[in-house]
Formats: structure tokens, sequence, C-alpha cells
């Protein structure tokens, strides 16, 4: 009588190519799903820089009718200069923050989350003189 069992001697070789084949399958219909988005996104961009250039461009005949050509395009160019330097700055400040407080670079031999103390001042001390803000007031002017 014959059995169906699987070779044992062969059966690591066996196991690794079934899991290999299967992750095999889950990428490749992830990177369709991805590049399908990809597509989508890169649709849409084309799309907004398409309808940016006739919506300047409605901007630009808009103004002509009452000023002169030249004068109506330094406005819509000011106007979109202006734009980029905002979008700019906005971008740089966001990526400049830190996701969280517990994300920010931490001394040397400081564990990820201790606490924060502040440095303690002795008894007697003078304390340094403020600034109308509470800041410390810097007196090397």
């Amino acid at each position: 009588m014959e059995t169906n069992l699987p070779n044992l001697p062969n059966l690591p070789e066996q196991i690794s190519q079934v899991v290999r084949d299967a992750i095999k399958d889950e990428l490749r219909e992830q990177t369709s799903k991805q590049r399908r988005a990809a597509r989508m996104y890169a649709g849409a961009g084309a799309a907004g820089l398409y309808g940016g250039a006739a919506f300047t461009a409605f901007l630009l005949l808009a103004l002509a009718m009452a000023l002169p050509y030249w004068a109506a395009a330094l406005i819509i160019a000011v106007l979109l200069l202006g734009a980029a330097v905002l979008l700019s700055r906005g971008a740089r400040s966001s990526r400049g923050a830190p996701a969280d407080p517990l994300s920010r670079t931490l001394e040397p031999g400081v564990p990820p989350g201790a606490p924060v103390i502040p440095p303690m001042v002795p008894p007697g001390a003078p304390e340094p003189p403020r600034g109308p803000l509470g800041a410390p007031h810097d007196t090397s002017r």
C-alpha cells in the first residue's frame, strides 16, 4: 500500500519553497496595487498641473482686460512666486519638527523616554538676571 506522505529528508526544502512562493505571490500582488495607485497619483498631478496652467491663463487674460499685458503677467508671476515661497516654508517647518517629544536627540547614556530633569541651582546661589519673558538676560552686550 502506497502512502502520499512527503519525503521527510526533503521536507525543509519543500517548506521553504512553499513559503518563498507564497511571499513572492503576496509581494507581486502588493506591488501591482501600489503601481496602480502611483499611476493614479501621477495622473492627478498632471491634471492638476494643466488645471493650474489654465487657471493662470484665465487670471492673466482677466487682468489684461484692465491692465497692460506685461503688468498682468507680472502680477500673476508675483502671486505664484509668493505661493511657492509660502509652501516651501510650510514644508520646511513641518519637516524640522519632531514627530513626538520622545523622538528628540538625547545626550549619550540617557535612555529614550527618560524624564527631563531641569538643572538644579544650589540654595543661596544668585539667579541669573531674567529678561521680560522669563528667559535669561544676555549681559554680554
